[in-house]
């Protein structure tokens, strides 16, 4: 485990600091758009123009890898993010500030695209899983901090613009530093979306579903968390605790889901999620450590839902076509990740902060009975199932690395129940 930690301590680190300064003024730009006066319904907006970049990002940057490389791309990619950052205060206006989250998400996309193929080419058979394990503690945990660096300065100010943007900078440095060459580029095909919806249904729609809620809840918590009262300590451990909460469960749920159907679990998630968010709702009468209590619980069942609906789909699909799923997925996601913002912002505007919970206990609960109804139609096949693996709560990755290390895993599978006993 040294040995695999060393081989790539440099891309986790740049990683690392990507998603802490993404974290961060994720949450920062939410307060910051209330502090200017602009309304919740807008802020949805904005918000959304991140993921609309993601997408984005996530389908063309790899055309920008492909024409200049990784190394170059990843700092040009750096360095328009960090500027960005600062030209949210050079104008305060909706609009600008709209496809300047644009930008960003196109960026992030692209930067962590390129983070995950040096690991997946660094990554051999042996450490492939303790690599993608080590990954996920990063991505969470990396959001995580960056909720808490939210404390080092005023929101209303402009010293918190400035350090998002030095360590963007920074994420730079190891990146540029490693010794490890870099990989080329791979484009995976594309696969059509009533392709994939005809492999699971229900899969398809556990994603767009997850895509929603994680959207809102990313971009719109922090508001959420203001409106409701909370201090900026306060709204960055609420935000932490969501994040934090996410990682907790993924281990045996996964277990489980790998044991049992796949769906009865997604069942139960789905469920325990949508009491979760009712209980978010209910702790905001009550001290502000139930209310970090409810959004812990709340993270380690909602950030299952993703890569359950993952798991779903790629039990049911062809095991070759791996990348183009996990691509056709990462669409599903973008798409309902761009909704969540818009939705859940109108309904704030009209209905209160608790509309954010309501909005998303509403999301779970429907997907809950849409997975009950499936369950009926579909009775469950004796196919081999694929390996459920978790995914990063803010729907950041090319499924390059994902996919590489699942069908690495089948294929250790087929090895093993091919050896005679």
């Amino acid at each position: 485990m040294w040995k695999s930690l060393q081989s790539v301590a440099s891309l986790m680190l740049s990683f690392g600091l990507l998603l802490m300064a993404n974290a961060m003024f994720g949450t920062l730009l939410g307060l910051r758009s209330k502090l200017e006066g602009f309304s919740t319904e807008t802020v949805g907006f904005i918000m959304a123009g991140y993921f609309v970049g993601m997408l984005l990002g996530a389908v063309y940057a790899v055309r920008a890898v492909g024409a200049v490389g990784h190394i170059r791309a990843f700092a040009a990619f750096a360095s328009i993010m960090s500027v960005a950052v600062l030209s949210h205060l050079l104008r305060v206006d909706p609009v600008s500030w709209f496809f300047l989250r644009l930008i960003a998400g196109f960026c992030m996309a692209g930067m962590v695209m390129v983070v995950e193929s040096w690991l997946n080419e660094r990554a051999t058979k042996t450490t492939r899983g303790q690599i993608f394990s080590l990954y996920m503690m990063v991505n969470y945990m990396g959001s995580a901090i960056g909720q808490f660096a939210l404390t080092f300065g005023d929101p209303a100010e402009f010293e918190l613009f400035v350090i998002a943007s030095i360590i963007f900078s920074i994420a730079l440095v190891p990146v540029l530093m490693t010794r490890s060459s870099a990989p080329k580029p791979a484009v995976p095909e594309r696969m059509k979306f009533r392709a994939l919806f005809a492999i699971s249904p229900l899969g398809v729609v556990a994603t767009v579903c997850s895509g929603l809620a994680n959207s809102s809840m990313n971009s719109l918590g922090p508001v959420f968390a203001r409106d409701s009262g909370l201090s900026i300590a306060e709204i960055s451990a609420f935000m932490a605790s969501v994040l934090l909460g996410g990682m907790v469960l993924q281990y045996p749920v996964g277990r489980l889901s790998d044991r049992l159907d796949r769906r009865s679990i997604l069942l139960i998630t789905t469920l325990a999620a949508s009491l979760a968010c009712l209980g978010i709702v209910m702790a905001t009468s009550m001290p502000v450590y139930w209310l970090f209590i409810a959004g812990g619980v709340y993270g380690s069942f909602c950030y299952t839902i993703y890569p359950l609906a993952a798991a779903q789909v790629n039990d049911l699909a062809d095991q070759d076509r791996l990348v183009q799923v996990s691509a056709g997925l990462l669409i599903a996601y973008g798409l309902g990740a761009i909704m969540g913002p818009i939705i859940a912002g109108q309904l704030m505007g009209a209905y209160g902060p608790n509309a954010l919970f309501l909005m998303t206990a509403s999301i779970t609960a429907g997907l809950a009975l849409f997975t009950a109804w499936r369950m009926f139609r579909r009775i469950r096949g004796s196919k081999r199932k694929a390996t459920y693996l978790p995914l990063g709560s803010w729907g950041l990755s090319s499924k390059q690395f994902y996919a590489a290390t699942l069908g690495h895993i089948l294929k250790n599978r087929q090895q093993d129940s091919d050896e005679p006993e």
